[in-house]
């Protein structure tokens, strides 16, 4: 817990002289103090040849014995507080020079044109600061600096100088544009390798973040993606809507196959139902074996009610496309006709990541939980059982027998549970299916699922039924 601060603060080995995403720009250190003794030799130069054709006093050799060693005794001196500041070290040395060039230039004279040549070797430093309000500072250090001399020292004003101070002046503002241009390339260049980097991990960190999201459902991966939840131990109650679905028989089929053919198997199944899944939205918890776990409401819900219709049509679809799969099983000759049974409830469920800060696991857990898992394994094959809660909030669309109680185990009282036919409207379709519940008349008739020998026994009740209707005198 406690290196996490120190690898954060950590600055990319690419470009450790680069910093694009602050105001101030800091050069590298040796830009810096290449660019600074460059300015400093210039003046000393400018003095010495200034000296010699006698155009300024001898008491002048004092300062370019300044302009000689400053910058590497400034440079020498800055370092304990530059590995700590390197910022703001870098700036106040900028203020500094323009402070000095400003007093020197005005002691010397301000001759015209290794004055202005010198203005442009300054400019060019200060201008690297990058921020606007930083760049007029330097100018007004500058003009601080002349005032001072001025006030100080006044100097009479020089038009003219010397050719070789004229000369002196050019090679030095010269070679100083030259480092410059050097030195900006170079951060160029670093700008440039930045970037090529910053892309490949990009890349990179695309890549490994689309290997581990399967390892997620896509909705939990994507909140943490982007930034929408913590990876940290913690849940919260929410309702939602809870699926589990195995293969009845699953155990006896796997006796009877090779292993890889198993696995082809339930790799094929498992892919086809977490298809159907992610067309409804559903957030896979986990598989085991060849059961799927699967609730709806979290990360994102529609509503309990538009949760509870989306994960019963899953179930519909799912039931459907298993006739899809056993042709497909049965062309590679798997003869079992292979089944599976679905179990769905609703309520208040505790979400979020379970385990340790080392290993976490995002699940669900309460007693609605387990009783979406008994109604599982108690459904027969090709069944869909839903709880009565979950029936309350789908049967105006689909369309549920209600198939009496079972005692759950870990349930005080037994559990009303009802059995998913079809949606309504391609019951209605079909002309397979007729529902009529009244007042002391219930009738539930399936025409694809009654028998041949059964169809003289249910008309013969409808008649019975029919002349007591006739004869029965209403109150």
């Amino acid at each position: 817990m406690q290196k996490r601060p120190a690898a954060k603060n950590k600055k990319p080995q690419t470009t450790p002289d680069l910093d694009i995403n602050d105001d101030f720009t800091v050069l590298p250190v040796s830009a810096e103090f290449n660019s600074r003794s460059l300015i400093y030799l210039t003046l000393a130069g400018t003095l010495v040849s200034m000296f010699y054709t006698g155009q300024i006093s001898g008491l002048f050799s004092l300062i370019v014995a300044f302009c000689l060693l400053y910058p590497t005794l400034i440079r020498f001196l800055s370092q304990p507080w530059r590995q700590r500041h390197p910022k703001q070290v870098g700036y106040t040395l900028m203020l500094f020079d323009a402070f000095f060039i400003g007093a020197i230039l005005v002691g010397m004279g301000s001759p015209l044109v290794p004055t202005l040549l010198l203005l442009i070797m300054a400019n060019a430093s200060f201008i690297s600061v990058g921020r606007p309000t930083s760049y007029v500072l330097c100018l007004l250090f500058l003009a601080l600096g002349a005032g001072a001399m001025v006030f100080v020292a006044p100097q009479p004003f020089l038009t003219e100088s010397g050719t070789l101070t004229n000369i002196i002046a050019a090679v030095g503002a010269g070679i100083h544009v030259a480092t410059n241009a050097y030195y900006t390339a170079q951060q160029a260049r670093n700008l440039k390798t930045a970037r090529q980097e910053l892309h490949r991990q990009s890349q990179q960190y695309r890549a490994l973040s689309q290997k581990l999201s399967k390892y997620l459902s896509p909705q939990v991966w994507q909140t943490i993606f982007l930034g929408k939840r913590d990876v940290k131990l913690e849940t919260q109650r929410k309702r939602l809507v809870i699926f589990f679905s195995d293969i009845k028989g699953f155990s006896e089929i796997s006796e009877t196959m090779e292993a890889e053919a198993l696995t082809e198997l339930v790799n094929t199944y498992l892919t086809e139902m977490s298809r159907i899944v992610m067309k409804y939205g559903g957030t896979i918890d986990k598989f085991i074996g060849d059961a799927i776990m699967v609730f709806f409401g979290d990360p994102e819900s529609k509503g309990v009610r538009q949760d509870a219709l989306a994960c019963v049509s899953m179930a519909i679809e799912m039931r459907k496309h298993m006739k899809v799969l056993r042709q497909r099983w049965r062309a590679q000759g798997i003869q079992q006709p292979l089944e599976i049974r679905m179990g769905i409830n609703s309520g208040y469920c505790t979400v979020g990541n379970f385990g340790a800060e080392t290993r976490m696991d995002y699940t669900i857990i309460g007693k609605e939980v387990n009783l979406a898992s008994r109604l599982e394994s108690s459904a027969a094959s090709g069944e869909i059982l839903v709880s009565h809660e979950t029936y309350s909030l789908i049967k105006d669309k689909i369309l549920c027998r209600e198939k009496g109680h079972i005692n759950a185990k870990g349930f005080s009282r037994p559990v009303a549970i009802y059995q998913v036919v079809d949606f309504r409207k391609e019951l209605g379709a079909r002309h397979s299916f007729t529902e009529l519940e009244l007042e002391g008349f219930t009738m539930s008739l399936d025409m694809e699922k009654i028998r041949n020998y059964d169809k003289d026994r249910i008309l013969d009740t409808i008649e019975k039924v029919k002349l007591n209707l006739k004869n029965h005198s209403m109150p």
